[in-house]
């Protein structure tokens, strides 16, 4: 049961990680909005108030990711506000444990975190999926940024299509560069968009580029091609781009591929993990700043507390990416750096309140 004493906790934690959080998502939203050929090219085929939306919720995905940063960060603003105030030390002395006042943010927020994966998280993935989906490979850095490629045959032609952007479930590709692999009066063609009509790839203004002669600009080039908009779609299907109740569906159907079952799973997984490395960030802000200082200068513990969480952090995201290799085991590499994130978080707490040595 919340009592008075649990109200003041949350007040002072949920402000200062509200605030942080809010903080870094008006960062990620400027630095996404410094992506200026993205935002034109979502503006021009959707309109200026859904490439704002693209923006919004790309910088959602982001901050997302940052949480166990965020979270950290801000409870230690709230700790030390509490204990600047004196709040923490009449909790103390009142004879109420450190962690029993634990228990009520803890709930909060692993009660929150839920809401985050399988709410907020699924919003932005939906809006993001159709406005400006991540291109396959990129997001375990199998493909260079910003690089989409397709290998494509369609009567007799043999070609590869790179693009640096898509939209409509790929149907419509940006900044376009076709190599073909077989003998073709057309080696390569460049343009600025290719758009995927029924057995064939249209050009609407296509830069033909051949080694012995000029470069010529052709308009409305078709290629033919035996791929359909459903192929593609699939084909251009990033984990990145599927919510969690999808990922499930997935599973849960079967994936022979096991690159792409190791992905899957593992960021499954992660969302499922996501209040666990909440809790761990939790348990280190306490951890590194609640306990009895005679002194107010809470500098150093500050920083360790923020240090450790990066390193956290860091861990994380190279779990993340061994995860979705297949190099780990994803339940390894998901649950894992949660669960050591809570063990230092829990060791640390007893030495300081419990006297440990």
């Amino acid at each position: 049961m919340i009592n008075r004493i649990d109200i003041v906790v949350l007040t002072r934690l949920s402000s200062r990680i509200a605030a942080t959080v809010f903080i870094f998502y008006g960062l990620i939203a400027l630095v996404e909005s410094l992506d200026t050929w993205r935002f034109n090219f979502v503006a021009e085929q959707r309109g200026l108030h859904m490439a704002i939306v693209m923006v919004a919720m790309s910088a959602v995905r982001w901050t997302i990711k940052t949480l166990p940063v965020t979270v950290l960060m801000g409870a230690i603003l709230g700790l030390v506000d509490l204990k600047l105030r004196h709040e923490l030390t009449v909790i103390k002395t009142s004879g109420i444990s450190i962690w029993r006042v634990l228990r009520a943010p803890v709930l909060v927020l692993i009660a929150a975190s839920f809401l985050i994966a399988l709410g907020a998280e699924t919003l932005s993935t939906q809006i993001n999926r159709e406005l400006a989906p991540t291109p396959p490979g990129q997001t375990a850095q199998l493909t260079p940024p910003g690089e989409i490629w397709l290998e494509q045959r369609g009567e007799g032609a043999h070609y590869v299509l790179m693009a640096r952007n898509m939209s409509q479930g790929g149907a419509l590709l940006a900044d376009v560069t076709l190599f073909h692999l077989e003998g073709s009066d057309l080696p390569r063609l460049e343009a600025p968009e290719a758009i995927l009509e029924a057995g064939q790839w249209r050009f609407p203004t296509a830069t033909v580029r051949v080694p012995d002669g000029p470069a010529r600009t052709l308009r409305d080039v078709l290629v033919p091609t035996t791929s359909r908009p459903a192929e593609i779609s699939l084909k251009l299907a990033s984990t990145e781009d599927m919510t969690f109740f999808e990922l499930a569906r997935l599973l849960q159907r079967g994936i022979s591929d096991p690159s792409v079952r190791s992905a899957t799973a593992m960021r499954l997984i992660k969302l499922l993990a996501l209040p666990l490395v909440l809790t761990g960030s939790l348990l280190i802000a306490f951890a590194f700043t609640a306990g009895y200082n005679r002194r107010t200068q809470f500098g150093p513990a500050v920083l360790y507390g923020v240090v450790l969480g990066f390193i956290v952090f860091i861990i994380t995201e190279m779990a993340d990416r061994a995860g979705s290799t297949g190099v780990v085991d994803p339940v390894f590499a998901a649950v894992g750096p949660a669960v050591v994130a809570i063990v230092i978080g829990v060791s640390v707490l007893l030495r300081k309140e419990d006297g440990w040595t």
